[in-house]
């Protein structure tokens, strides 16, 4: 093996029990990278066997997967999903870089140890990696999850990284505790008081309104319309409001729930102008339950759009795992009313229509994820009405935001198109 040559091999498996599911081997090649999957052949003949990613198709033989741009993945899609997220990858980075100063023969880092630096126990979804020796990748108890009542230490680290001022100490006690499912604020996994998996979201030094109160008040303004959302709460460590999102690729007895993103689901490329109509064909094919899932994505397309919320890419959108090689809607997550930003999705409605930037394109569109005209105009009705207390909830003791903070994030409620809706009109 020449010296620009690394060459990774690990199994993958799935679920609490592990099951074998096949190997993935990851090249990387001077400056390029590449990895090939094969399914093992007892996944193949097993009763429960799914396809674990759109991308590999259940059959023998390896397939192979090129990064299409620096953005994007050289794994197969479920298991790019379960690579670390910006912020996560931060760390990892930052603390490969402070060990090269002491040894500076370490390499740097290739796209398999960013993807094998995840802890093992709160990697997202069902998918796990185990290398030769019958080990979990991450799987140290020095890298364990963090209990709730250690928000203090987790703040105090994640502060530090964004002020460059992190110690090592810093940067081991957050390794692999980083997750996919959020972007590039900070934040970690932890353990709620009851013991489940949770995600904890910190407010960064760069905040000019409350951003995690915002969320917590989109996540419960979300459930109080009907959306099925992530349970969410604020916790408070000192003066300093933290958001607590529960995990939702869980059960309530911990065993592991497969995930895809709406980009995995897709095949999507990163920056990639995709359409909710494409996520509503694919759920209508391996959907369990599409009917209630098409509705519930248009009910979630018209929430986003009377709250203002536009960072809905297709990484923040996902499905579930529900048996029979079928999938469902995952709860909805990561949404943050945007008060500063133009009122345009990410994820269009359709080709033909572009981003959705009003009321009347989501009534035009609304047969497609099978609502009558009648009923979606009812059910925007419905939804704006209820939204127009948002300011009730946003005060609540379980939100907590000011009289001063309440007019910061106005903008993203009260506007045109929701006025519009409450009046029953498209036009």
């Amino acid at each position: 093996m020449s010296a620009r040559l690394i060459k990774h091999q690990a199994s993958v498996c799935v679920g609490r029990a592990a099951i074998e599911v096949g190997d993935l081997t990851f090249v990387r090649d001077g400056h390029r990278e590449y990895s090939a999957f094969a399914y093992d052949r007892s996944w193949l003949g097993h009763a429960d066997r799914f396809e674990i990613s759109p991308d590999l198709p259940l059959r023998e033989g390896h397939v192979t997967r090129r990064a299409a741009s620096e953005e994007d993945s050289p794994f197969p899609a479920a298991l790019a999903d379960t690579e670390p997220d910006t912020w996560g990858k931060r760390i990892i980075q930052r603390a490969h870089a402070k060990r090269r100063q002491h040894d500076p023969a370490l390499g740097p880092l290739s796209r398999f140890d960013i993807l094998a630096a995840v802890d093992d126990f709160s990697r997202v979804g069902a998918l796990r990696l185990r290398d030769a020796s019958g080990q979990f990748l991450r799987s140290e108890s020095a890298f364990r999850t963090p209990q709730l009542v250690e928000l203090n230490k987790i703040y105090a680290a994640t502060r530090a990284v964004e002020r460059n001022t992190e110690t090592e100490a810093d940067l081991k006690y957050l390794q692999g505790k980083a997750t996919s499912l959020g972007g590039l604020r900070p934040k970690c996994t932890l353990l709620d008081s009851d013991g489940t998996l949770a995600l904890g979201k910190f407010p960064s030094i760069t905040d000019t309104r409350s951003i995690v109160r915002g969320e917590v008040l989109a996540l419960k303004l979300a459930r109080l319309v009907g959306l099925d959302a992530a349970e969410a709460r604020v916790e408070m460590i000192e003066d300093t409001a933290v958001a607590v999102i529960r995990r939702f690729d869980r059960t309530p007895d911990t065993a592991r729930i497969a995930y895809l993103s709406g980009g995995s689901l897709l095949q999507a490329r990163r920056g990639e102008d995709r359409a909710y109509t494409e996520i509503a064909d694919a759920l209508r094919r391996i959907g369990t339950r599409p009917t209630e899932d098409l509705r519930e994505l248009w009910r979630r397309m018209l929430f986003n759009l009377l709250i203002s919320n536009i960072d809905d890419h297709l990484w923040n959108v996902g499905v579930l795992y529900a048996g029979n090689n079928q999938w469902t809607l995952a709860p909805a997550f990561d949404i943050n009313p945007f008060p500063d930003r133009a009122r345009e999705s990410k994820t269009w409605l359709s080709e033909e229509t572009g981003p959705i930037t009003s009321l009347r394109q989501l009534i035009d569109g609304c047969t497609y994820f099978g609502l009558p005209r009648e009923r979606a105009a009812e059910d925007a009705a419905a939804m704006a009405t209820t939204l127009a207390g948002w300011r009730t909830v946003a005060t609540s003791k379980e939100v907590g935001l000011t009289d001063a903070e309440l007019e910061a994030f106005a903008p993203a409620f009260e506007h045109e198109q929701a006025r519009m809706a409450r009046s029953g009109l498209a036009d």
